[in-house]
């Protein structure tokens, strides 16, 4: 498939689902403390690092955001979904969303403190990850951490139903945390932190701390 044809069936499945999606995960970082641990040390590396806007890539209805927000970060979102979008701003009217790619950030160069990627590089295909880290080193500040939260496995599934029954066409990538350092070294990344969670998020997901390293990525 191509990289218009995943990413159009994504943003259609997303629009379709938005408001069922949104009822379905509201409250539900208040079952999972690891995750909310992680997010707590997220900001205060963003503070350390000295503080500033925080993106959430692919942040879906803004619950991420929104958290974020809550523990003192200057946090606003980006979805490729319109409809998520829309959903965020009639939940969240404080804070800012914006339509865009992860593909191709319409942010500058060096201008976030922290990016945080919750469960959506799992729709990523495996030949375009590098460009999206790529995009997130560009727009990171040198030093700046980067969140990732992944299902951990080995396979590919095609989902074609979900959230409330409504149609969707997208592939959900399950990924080893050893591949996605491995990804992450190679875009210019150190990985610090790396660990596996069971929880209402994922039946078995994967967080990763990294930050931006100062000088060049590595090239193949």
């Amino acid at each position: 498939m191509s990289e218009d044809g995943w990413l159009a069936d994504t943003r259609t499945s997303y629009d379709t689902v938005a408001d069922s999606y949104a009822d379905l995960l509201r409250g539900l970082l208040a079952e999972a403390p690891y995750e909310r641990a992680a997010f707590a040390l997220f900001a205060d590396l963003v503070r350390a690092a000295g503080d500033g806007p925080v993106a959430d890539v692919g942040c879906g209805p803004g619950r991420i955001a929104a958290h974020l927000h809550d523990l003192g970060l200057d946090a606003f979102g980006i979805d490729l979904s319109p409809g998520m979008i829309d959903v965020a701003r009639r939940d969240h009217p404080r804070l800012r969303f914006e339509v865009g790619s992860m593909t191709d950030l319409d942010l500058g160069d060096g201008s976030i403190a922290g990016l945080v990627a919750w469960y959506s590089l799992i729709h990523i295909p495996d030949d375009t990850i590098g460009a999206v880290l790529a995009q997130f080193r560009r727009v990171l500040r040198p030093g700046g951490p980067l969140l990732l939260g992944f299902h951990v496995g080995d396979e590919t599934t095609l989902k074609t139903q979900g959230y409330g029954g409504h149609p969707m066409k997208i592939h959900v990538h399950r990924r080893q945390p050893a591949q996605l350092a491995a990804w992450l070294h190679d875009a210019g990344f150190t990985v610090e932190a790396q660990t596996t969670v069971v929880s209402p998020e994922s039946r078995l997901g994967g967080i990763v701390f990294a930050r931006r390293q100062p000088g060049r990525p590595h090239q193949p």
